[in-house]
């Protein structure tokens, strides 16, 4: 204690170690300067992980610290951000105060937005200030017992290394330091932004729902996911790109209004999982099922709509619909969709889906796509499912209940729904629905129970769907009604059920590629709706990817459209299904991965004219 009091006396404060002192005490003065600016690092990033852990907050915050990759991976940048600012000012508590500065002004940030929209802070939205201000300026901010202690501690910090360490190292110190910080980003900037390490190792998963993406946010942290989300913010342009030549693509074409006496109404319904495996020769599929579908198609314009996503991956085919993409962005920013088109045109724009709010983040996605309300449980059909999930059984129904609802305001209603009832996976031990709907004794009694599940929920929907239909038969309103089903479902670990059933689904091959990927769409109007528009509705349309089906309904209905579906039919002419995952597309009814010149530089200018649409909002703020 004698000899430390010594040091002190001597100068363990002073900005150089004193004149005469050996190589021991010198060690000892930067010992001390550079382990109190790592407690101040690790007290910033601690407190950021304190501010993170908004679900059941005490478990959360210790769970960063039983999974070692988690809190390294949010300490371990702080303790950078620091060490760099502390070379390049010389001064520890400058350095301090910075660090402090920007990580709780982000992670206060991501706080309010939780608070506010439940969605965190991801570093796209860096890119979109004037966006991020309108948001601020929506809600009023307060200030909480837990911000003053925080506030109290960083300051005490600040103070601390004001008075306590003060060692200023030399200029070649600093520059060999900074540059060593710089090399320790490299590898540091690689495991913020694997994938691998994102979706597994930092898996922590036992405080929330893993299909929500906000709360798989918020189990990593805060300061490792906001850098992570760099990955996403990094849109690359396709080859060949520029703005100038896609912004003049898009020029030759202009947004055309929707005649008044066209204005019909357009409620889409996408349905989780389904599609008509009657197609497939299942064996001794009981042909109930599907009667009644077949019974709509007869009355409809139906066809082959190819998905990008197999038993998963909902969002894909509910946003290339919504967008016109095939290539889709994280949308954390207002992005043109049709919905926004739609209330250009003086619809009103909605939606349900009897799932949570948070899932897929659509409460917040949906608003920048264009959406003026959207209804989940939580503001809707808590009440009628016990704050649970909502079957067909509630869903179909309450659709009826806000169409009526939604026509009381006088203006016609683009409604985009999407079900949850057909998700899988579906039990092997029991079956839910009370019927034997395939008898296949070849099956093992665990195949026949995941598929008379299956199969027992489709005959529901069915009806459901029915019912709906003959309801708007009757609807004075034009209506025109758009089902399709997003994907193929989930039959077995490993696709064992399809296996067992002799389903080919090698997308290497033709039959496995339409097996794979193709689901049915449907689209049918009412008599106001077919007098309206001209049209019977009613045939059989081309294989499409989902991408494309908006266009195919414009296409349905006489309507010119906005810039950008225009300029996207004669793409959707030659090349009608653009299969994302495998490379494949249809051009002229032949299924390749080579298209013809022609074809190529169709696609090659869709996919810049995309891009360009994707990250240049049209329709105002």
């Amino acid at each position: 204690m004698k000899q430390l009091r010594s040091f002190l006396s001597l100068g363990l404060f002073g900005r150089k170690p004193p004149e005469g002192w050996g190589a021991g005490k010198r060690l000892l003065f930067w010992l001390w300067n550079g382990g109190m600016l790592l407690l101040g690092a690790l007290g910033i990033g601690c407190l950021s992980l304190l501010f993170a852990a908004v679900i059941d907050r005490g478990n959360m915050f210790l769970s960063y610290f039983q999974n070692p990759w988690i809190a390294f991976l949010n300490l371990a940048p702080v303790v950078l951000l620091t060490a760099l600012l502390y070379f390049l000012t010389g001064r520890a508590a400058l350095a301090y105060g910075i660090s402090a500065v920007i990580v709780m002004g982000f992670t206060m940030g991501s706080w309010f937005k939780l608070q506010f929209r439940n969605d965190p802070l991801y570093f796209e939205e860096l890119l979109y200030l004037r966006e991020a201000g309108n948001m601020t300026g929506q809600y009023h901010l307060f200030f909480t017992v837990s911000m003053a202690a925080a506030l109290a501690l960083l300051l005490a910090g600040l103070a601390a290394l004001l008075l306590l360490v003060r060692g200023r190292p030399g200029k070649w110190v600093r520059l060999g330091g900074a540059a060593a910080v710089l090399l320790l980003c490299i590898p540091m900037g690689r495991l913020l932004l694997s994938e691998d390490l994102y979706s597994s190792a930092t898996a922590n998963n036992a405080l929330i729902n893993r299909w929500s993406e906000t709360q798989v946010y918020v189990s990593k942290g805060f300061v490792y996911p906001f850098l992570h989300s760099i990955s996403d913010a990094i849109d690359t342009p396709p080859a060949g790109y520029s703005q100038e030549e896609a912004a003049a693509l898009l020029a030759r074409y202009e947004d055309a209004d929707i005649p008044e006496d066209k204005k019909v109404s357009v409620i889409t319904v996408m349905l989780e999982a389904f599609n008509d495996f009657s197609r497939f020769g299942v064996p001794n599929l009981d042909p109930a099922v599907y009667e009644g579908y077949h019974a709509l198609e007869a009355e409809s314009y139906t066809g082959d709509l190819i998905a990008n996503i197999f038993a998963g991956g909902t969002i894909n085919s509910e946003r290339c619909y919504l967008t016109g993409f095939s290539d889709l962005g994280t949308f954390r920013a207002a992005t043109n969709a049709y919905p926004w088109y739609f209330q250009s045109q003086g619809y009103y724009t909605t939606g349900a889906h009897p799932c949570y709010a948070w899932f897929y983040n659509r409460e917040n996605i949906n608003r920048n796509l264009g959406f003026q309300d959207y209804w989940f449980v939580e503001n809707y059909f808590s009440p009628l499912t016990d704050g649970g999930v909502g079957l067909d059984d509630v869903f179909f129904p309450e659709l009826e209940k806000l169409w009526e609802e939604a026509k009381e305001r006088g203006q016609p209603v683009f409604a985009y729904n999407l079900s949850y009832q057909g998700h899988g996976p579906y039990n092997d031990d029991v079956t839910w629905w009370g019927d034997w709907y395939v008898d296949e004794p070849d099956l093992t009694q665990e195949q026949q129970n995941i598929l008379n599940n299956y199969f027992g929920s489709v005959y529901d929907t069915i009806g459901h769907m029915n019912d709906l239909v003959d309801y708007f038969r009757q609807e004075s309103e034009p209506v025109v009604l758009v089902f399709y089903g997003d994907h193929n479902p989930w039959l077995g670990d490993g696709n064992a059920v399809y296996d067992a059933l002799g389903m080919n689904l090698d997308v290497s091959t033709e039959e496995g590629f339409y097996n794979y990927y193709s689901t049915r769409y449907l689209i049918w109007a009412n008599d106001a709706a077919k007098e309206a528009l001209g049209s019977d509705f009613v045939g059989e349309g081309p294989a499409i990817s989902p991408n494309y089906l908006m266009t195919l309904l414009f296409d349905l209905c006489g309507w010119e459209g906005p810039a950008y579906l225009q300029a996207t039919r004669e793409v959707m002419a030659q090349v009608p299904v653009i299969n994302t995952p495998t490379g494949l597309y249809v051009e002229n009814g032949v299924l390749t991965d080579t298209l013809s010149r022609e074809g190529q530089t169709l696609v090659d200018q869709y996919r810049k004219l995309q891009y360009y649409y994707r990250r240049t909002f049209l329709y105002g703020s």
